[in-house]
């Protein structure tokens, strides 16, 4: 069954959000592929590129609660815009740090690396915090039933998002230049504005509780009495620490595939088509009311295509795969062919496990807490993928470009397992819809 729009046809405020989110996020992911392929290409050196993740780690990370708390204590709209302004301006330092680099590149010079961390830092900041508070407003703007359609038609816009951005960078990059890649990003960034000026007034319904130690504790407090979002949130950190392959695609397009950022933007987009066709035939998801056995299955069924990659990129260095560098062509075909499958299957099954991890979340959680709830998924969200570049880089350095997939392909479906035996009320969790709160 083909993706529910009812939600964007009952809710116009719903359809202008998603429509901006989508034309943001295609900008980040812009940013995300150029700022990886410009580190390496100063440095030739995977780990510095890993270190874009691992640097942000922690800011990041703290990030979503923050914004979290701050979401649960104003109106959630003005936050949206002062969140929007920060990400525009990081993304405008790195476009002077692009220009100045080329400028030295002229003398046989460039710029410093630790400025691009800096800027994807903050960056990654306002993207987790602006995530975490457009989330926390959807139920405001939708009735509970069609919360699942709704998180269907999110997975489908970061769908396109990765299907369409990687590709477009690596061909910008490769092209006209990192200069034009980010201010592609800046132009799609402003539509925010749009989106969320035109937003109603999203002010608490509820008594505040102020941004503080008090607010952390209560949110704490929740968790611990709702065990099915805290092993939701534990499921996901293992997803994203051990099936993260994306920080080794620069060196595999470079020395095992071939094709360099073309390459690297075919595999991503792959993986995007993956989370885009899992979105698009979604129209069953609001039938589905064991979402936590959903959630389980659909994380070891990933596992299993992060093994795909890493066997993929094995089967290369044995020589028992052509390695990309040595075809008249410069790329593997079979190994190529053999990744995006990998990464296609990767997005559809992650993706069946965010459409109900993200239902499961806005619906279980009330209003009065469900900024925080947000903003500490949000940070699971992106801190997981951060540690994941961090233990594929060191990993892939230590041993080779394959064991990280490999390894942590079968630690996802051991762990996943024990997650689902140990947790009864996430594996039994039913869906049952409750009044919606306006």
């Amino acid at each position: 069954m083909m993706v529910d729009v009812t939600p964007l046809r009952t809710s116009p405020a719903f359809a202008r959000l998603w429509l901006s989110t989508f034309l943001t996020g295609l900008g980040i992911q812009l940013t995300i592929v150029a700022v990886g392929l410009q580190i390496y290409s100063i440095t030739h050196d995977t780990i510095a590129v890993a270190l874009v993740g691992g640097i942000a780690l922690v800011p990041a990370t703290l990030a979503g609660p923050l914004a979290g708390m701050i979401a649960d204590a104003f109106d959630r709209r003005l936050l949206l815009m002062w969140l929007a302004v920060i990400l525009f301006a990081s993304t405008s330092g790195l476009l002077v740090l692009t220009i100045v680099d080329a400028r030295l590149l002229a003398a046989g010079q460039h710029v410093w690396v630790w400025p691009f961390y800096l800027c994807t830092t903050i960056g990654a900041m306002a993207t987790i915090a602006l995530g975490a508070t457009r989330s926390a407003i959807i139920p405001r703007l939708l009735a509970a039933e069609l919360v699942a359609p709704a998180s269907a038609l999110s997975g489908l816009s970061i769908g396109l998002q990765i299907m369409v951005g990687p590709a477009l960078a690596g061909v910008l990059a490769a092209t006209v230049g990192y200069e034009w890649t980010f201010a592609t990003d800046l132009a799609l960034s402003a539509t925010a504005f749009l989106g969320i000026a035109l937003l109603p007034r999203i002010p608490p319904l509820h008594d505040v509780v102020r941004p503080g130690w008090e607010s952390f504790v209560e949110s704490i407090r929740f968790l611990r009495g709702a065990p099915q979002i805290s092993a939701g949130f534990v499921a996901d950190i293992v997803a994203m620490t051990f099936g993260r392959p994306y920080v080794l695609l620069p060196a595999v397009a470079a020395g095992i595939i071939g094709g360099g950022p073309i390459t690297v933007g075919l595999i991503m987009s792959a993986g995007a088509a993956g989370t885009f066709l899992t979105g698009l035939f979604s129209g069953r998801v609001r039938h589905v009311r064991r979402q936590g056995i959903a959630i389980g299955r659909s994380i070891q069924i990933y596992g299993a295509f992060v093994i795909l990659f890493g066997v993929t990129l094995l089967l290369v260095q044995l020589g028992l795969l052509p390695a990309g560098v040595e075809n008249f062509s410069g790329v593997s075909v079979i190994a190529l062919v053999l990744a995006c499958l990998a990464y296609t299957g990767m997005g559809a099954s992650d993706e069946v496990s965010a459409i109900f991890r993200t239902a499961m979340l806005l619906t279980v959680v009330p209003d009065s807490i469900r900024g925080r709830m947000q903003g500490i998924f949000f940070a699971v969200v992106n801190g997981g993928p951060r540690l994941g570049d961090v233990y594929a880089g060191l990993a892939a350095g230590l041993v080779a470009l394959w064991f990280p997939p490999l390894l942590g392909g079968f630690a996802i479906i051991v762990l996943m397992t024990l997650i689902l035996r140990l947790t009864p009320a996430f594996r039994d969790y039913v869906f049952s819809p409750r009044p919606t709160e306006i």
